[in-house]
């Protein structure tokens, strides 16, 4: 188990018992103590990172608390709704797949910087580039204010938070929670419960795929 109580650390444990608790705390975290204390931008800097896609603590409605109380809708901004997101300017969000025309490619993570009604498009940014998507092409994208650990694989960011939760025992293994840990450059977070943490720990079996590869290969030989 890692050393909770180190002063002026880059690793922090936030104890929250439940998932009510642990998702409050989280929004408090990204949106005002993390940028309050250490001066990193909420959205730029701090990436959310969670071990699985769905329930109470998943991507999906960790992404629509995080656009709520980063970026929040407003009357008088442009915004698209297209395949069960609603993309506003200023969002974050990812590519989820490669578009080699674009030369955009799955988990790069940019910035809406426009957005165009009348011409039907989106303009977002990655790193110094501008890429133009139709809205028809939005299916490319999702928010990215939470992505999963396994989409965080080979990034780096600033900050990273990570909720902690028994209710996501299926994926509590100690290479996935490392994997997030390590993909924060400058401060790690972590918000939820020590048995949580002390699950993924214990947990060293790594995800065994058995597609009979080896099998085929070997077929006609000896």
């Amino acid at each position: 188990m890692p050393e909770w109580e180190a002063r002026d650390s880059d690793f922090y444990f936030v104890e929250r018992d439940t998932p009510e608790a642990i998702s409050e705390t989280l929004l408090k975290m990204v949106r005002e103590r993390i940028p309050g204390k250490f001066g990193f931008d909420p959205i730029r800097d701090v990436q959310v990172l969670c071990p699985m896609n769905r329930g109470s603590l998943g991507v999906r409605e960790l992404n629509l608390q995080l656009q709520n109380a980063l970026n929040p809708f407003q009357q008088n901004k442009p915004f698209v709704e297209k395949y069960g997101w609603q993309f506003r300017l200023g969002d974050k969000v990812i590519q989820t797949e490669n578009n080699y025309d674009k030369e955009v490619f799955n988990g790069d993570i940019g910035i809406v910087t426009k957005i165009d009604p009348v011409e039907q498009e989106v303009v977002i940014r990655f790193d110094q580039r501008d890429v133009v998507y139709d809205f028809g092409e939005l299916d490319e994208v999702s928010l990215a204010y939470a992505i999963t650990i396994h989409k965080s694989q080979g990034s780096e960011f600033p900050v990273v938070v990570i909720p902690m939760a028994t209710q996501q025992y299926i994926l509590l293994q100690r290479n996935l929670v490392y994997t997030g840990i390590t993909r924060g450059k400058k401060l790690v977070v972590l918000v939820g419960q020590k048995k949580a943490v002390a699950m993924a720990v214990r947990n060293n079996k790594t995800e065994r795929r058995f597609s009979g590869l080896l099998a085929r290969l070997t077929e006609g030989r000896g």
